[in-house]
């Protein structure tokens, strides 16, 4: 059923906003939007989708057409939240217009979606971003990308509690087909880069699920601790953006390892994303999928935000001669796999490496193929 005919098979009326805004794949720079550093993305052909109409009075109502659930509030207690709960995007969201003096009126909605959830394909971004553009439809306001990427981030900040940078909203507003998202975290520009010719990329999921606040917020906070140190010395550096390995190595004896480890990690990975930009301009695939591997081992070795489960399919696709590169994508700790693949492969390779996982683990892998999609919208 489609979201306009769940709408209305709900409430019985048809529904005045409709939006949608996609996951994304992060392909190289993990864990550095919030170190003011660059990262490549990918906004992909899965979608969180939202139908909404103004109701009247101050209670709002939204139906979960995947879980077949409802939740219903009021706008007068959105600060009242049971955690864990995923009615707390939504009042995250409307919390972030609060603050910024944009009443949205209370509605009747219907949200549905085929993002993987708790996978590292940012669902919950996709869900922020699609109910801040009908929200913003719904009150009349005129609000820039930018902006609606920080009332998301804000929500997952403030109201859910991960520490978490603007690359997922970034990449689902910014998305665009057959290309690539090059999102600058200090500048907070994004720019499209046309995706090499005949790849794609293949998700592997290991079905680990991740809960990320905890986890997310300890390596944040070691990466901060390292650029405060660090900064003593070196006053010039603001985030880990401005060290680079010279600068990281020479200050290691001054860091607690942990904060050494993450800096290690996400320096890094900047120096991946930079050298994957030539790759990109000299159409050397080979290498774009070497730096792949290297981002994953480094997030194995380095940033401990890998698991068992990931490793193993990690290692299963260097056996296999289709795929060109393979890391985690996300936050970590469980979800997903992204890997490179020539287009004609693809759906045989999906294939294979899910029975190879199984073979190989016991367990089974959702396994599907992405391709490059464009940005969030109203339908």
């Amino acid at each position: 059923m489609q979201i306009r005919d769940a709408y209305k098979a709900r409430y019985g009326t048809d529904a005045t906003v409709v939006s949608r805004a996609p996951g994304r794949l992060e392909v190289l720079g993990n864990h550095v939007d919030y170190n003011a550093g660059c990262v490549l993305s990918v906004a992909v052909d899965r979608y969180m989708t939202l139908a909404a109409s103004p109701c009247g009075g101050g209670v709002c109502r939204v139906w979960d057409e995947v879980l077949k659930e409802e939740r219903v509030f009021s706008l007068e207690g959105l600060l009242e939240h049971e955690k864990g709960d995923w009615a707390n995007y939504i009042k995250g969201v409307l919390v972030e217009f609060g603050k910024r003096g944009i009443p949205v009126p209370a509605f009747n909605a219907v949200i549905a979606g085929n993002v993987p959830l708790s996978a590292g394909m940012s669902s919950s971004a996709a869900f922020e971003m699609a109910c801040g553009l009908a929200f913003a439809k719904l009150a009349n306001a005129d609000i820039d990308w930018i902006e609606m990427a920080k009332i998301g981030q804000g929500a997952e900040n403030n109201y859910i509690g991960a520490k978490t940078g603007l690359l997922d909203q970034f990449s689902s507003l910014k998305g665009k087909a057959d290309s690539l998202v090059y999102s600058d975290f200090r500048s907070f520009t994004a720019k499209s880069i046309p995706m090499p010719k005949g790849l794609t990329f293949v998700v592997v999921n290991s079905m680990v699920k991740h809960v990320l606040t905890s986890e997310y917020n300890d390596r944040r906070q070691a990466c901060e601790k390292a650029v405060a140190i660090i900064s003593q010395r070196h006053p010039e550096v603001k985030a880990l953006r401005d060290v680079n390995s010279t600068l990281l190595e020479a200050e290691r004896r001054h860091l607690p390892e942990t904060s050494y480890k993450c800096s290690a990690h996400v320096v890094g990975e900047l120096e991946r994303v930079a050298a994957c930009l030539e790759c990109l301009k000299q159409g050397d695939v080979v290498r774009f999928g070497q730096l792949m591997y290297q981002s994953h081992e480094s997030s194995r070795t380095l940033f401990e935000n890998s698991c068992e489960e990931l490793d193993e399919i990690v290692d299963i696709a260097h056996s296999m001669p289709e795929c060109l590169g393979a890391r985690l994508s996300g936050g970590g700790f469980g979800g997903i796999t992204v890997h490179l693949v020539r287009s004609e492969d693809a759906e045989s390779y999906a294939s294979r490496i899910a029975e190879a996982y199984l073979a190989k683990t016991g367990r089974k892998a959702d396994t599907f193929v992405c391709a490059a999609a464009d940005g969030a919208k109203l339908l």
